[in-house]
């Protein structure tokens, strides 16, 4: 797809988008909902809306996680195993995307999103003290790490919000330790996909490069209104907002 075949003004819709989703996704997780839905309506095939929104995923998450490992709230030497099962996992689910019709994915995406959606909805409340792990390190990274990294590689949304679920649930972490974590795998899905998506030449730079832009400023805000906005309010709007997309992308 030519990056001409979409205006201008329909770039700086996706830029507010993006703010829109960097300040949520630093909140409550699932900027994604918002990204995928609003490039597809705005005429992007499912497969270079996937591509494209993993070029601003890897900077958001790239962010985090260097700012969590310079600041030491995690140990490189403890979840490089944890990434490379994760980057794994992401790699051949990002190549296993690639092989699906293009209309085969303007159904299945939709219904991807509706189910992560729902998901948020009925999500599990947070845990704030450990409890004893139901896996090991071990068989934790040889399961749970690689097939949520899988489906991160496939299509993303949600992916945080699933990695923290499984470190809570299966490693008895606390909910802060789960989300520091969940955000350095995060990161090595995304590059992983990424990786892919531009060898399959399924990356828009010019409209991801623009919306990277809007991440990092909606990423800012966010984490200044961190303690100060309702997140059960903000999971609700991405709901929302996420259903409204797709009624208009349906539409059109």
């Amino acid at each position: 797809m030519e990056m001409f075949e979409l205006s201008v003004l329909t770039v700086l819709g996706l830029v507010l988008v993006a703010i829109l989703a960097g300040y949520i996704d630093t909140l409550v997780g699932g900027g994604g909902l918002l990204t995928i839905p609003a490039l597809m309506a705005a005429g992007v095939p499912p497969i270079f809306a996937l591509g494209t929104n993993k070029l601003q995923a890897v900077a958001g998450s790239g962010t985090a996680s260097l700012t969590l490992l310079l600041q030491r709230k995690v140990l490189f030497r403890d979840v490089r195993w944890l990434m490379a099962a994760a980057f794994v996992g992401s790699l051949f689910g990002s190549i296993a995307v690639q092989m699906f019709d293009s209309e085969v994915l303007n159904v299945v995406i939709p219904i991807v999103l509706v189910l992560i959606a729902l998901y948020f909805v009925f999500s599990p409340k947070q845990v704030v003290e450990e409890r004893e792990p139901k896996l090991s390190n071990a068989g934790y990274g040889l399961s749970a790490v690689p097939a949520i990294g899988f489906y991160d590689g496939m299509f993303g949304p949600g992916t945080g919000s699933f990695l923290v679920w499984a470190g809570v649930s299966l490693r008895g972490q606390a909910i802060v330790p789960a989300t520091i974590t969940a955000k350095t795998l995060n990161f090595a899905t995304n590059v992983a996909s990424l990786v892919v998506f531009v060898y399959f030449g399924k990356v828009l730079w010019i409209v991801g490069g623009a919306m990277m832009i809007g991440q990092f400023i909606g990423a800012s805000l966010g984490a200044r209104a961190l303690l100060k906005v309702d997140p059960m309010l903000l999971r609700y709007l991405v709901i929302a907002l996420c259903l409204i997309i797709l009624v208009w992308w349906g539409v059109k």
